[in-house]
């Protein structure tokens, strides 16, 4: 079973999934994981396209999920403290626009769900990489309360934080996300739409949960 949840940035996509995990004891796979970890890579070759196209094919994304956290390696190095930096966010969104990098990504998050069940965040995921999933969520919410979620979660990891910058980062990533040509942030014809802003975690799980038992 595969569950998919899609959406914007910091409408609770990833929260929701790693309770919905823990809840009903599936596996959880976060794709937004795969996307920062390789825009570490698109990074450290200075964006340069060729490199970045030479460095997929040799390095090595693993990820592992333990103890309600989603932890991602390179070559064998534990990066997960990294992918919330505010340059892998301000970037992000240029690597996903990338073909080679959606196909990389892709690929491997198939390969992972042919060994469970499993719930999955992302924004194309029930559009384009699991289009036959067995149940499909689009998150909703109002950009600030996007910005706000955001802010706390960076400030509770202890990385610096400024909700202006936040606001117009989340902005950017949306149009972006929204008007790129390949796999574009859009709602699937089958999805269920469910505006998180004025819910509580508890309620997005809940809700969730109701509709996988139903």
């Amino acid at each position: 079973m595969i569950i998919v949840i899609d959406g914007p940035a910091g409408s609770g996509k990833s929260s929701t999934a790693r309770a919905v995990a823990e809840q009903a004891g599936i596996q959880f796979l976060d794709s937004g994981a795969f996307y920062r970890a390789i825009t570490l890579i698109y990074i450290d070759v200075n964006c340069d396209r060729a490199a970045f196209f030479d460095a997929l094919k040799t390095y090595d994304v693993t990820l592992q999920f333990k103890n309600g956290v989603f932890h991602v390696f390179l070559n064998g190095n534990e990066v997960t403290e990294l992918l919330r930096e505010q340059r892998v966010s301000e970037m992000v969104s240029e690597v996903a626009t990338i073909n080679e990098a959606r196909e990389f990504v892709n690929t491997h998050l198939r390969e992972v769900v042919k060994s469970g069940d499993f719930i999955a965040d992302g924004r194309d995921l029930g559009t384009a990489v699991f289009p036959d999933a067995d149940y499909k969520f689009y998150f909703v919410a109002d950009i600030r309360e996007r910005a706000r979620r955001r802010f706390k979660e960076m400030a509770s990891a202890g990385l610096d934080a400024d909700l202006n910058q936040i606001i117009a980062n989340i902005y950017e990533r949306d149009r972006k996300d929204s008007s790129r040509e390949i796999a574009p942030l859009r709602k699937a014809d089958d999805a269920i739409e469910v505006d998180t802003g004025k819910m509580t975690l508890e309620d997005q799980v809940q809700f969730v949960i109701d509709q996988v038992r139903h």
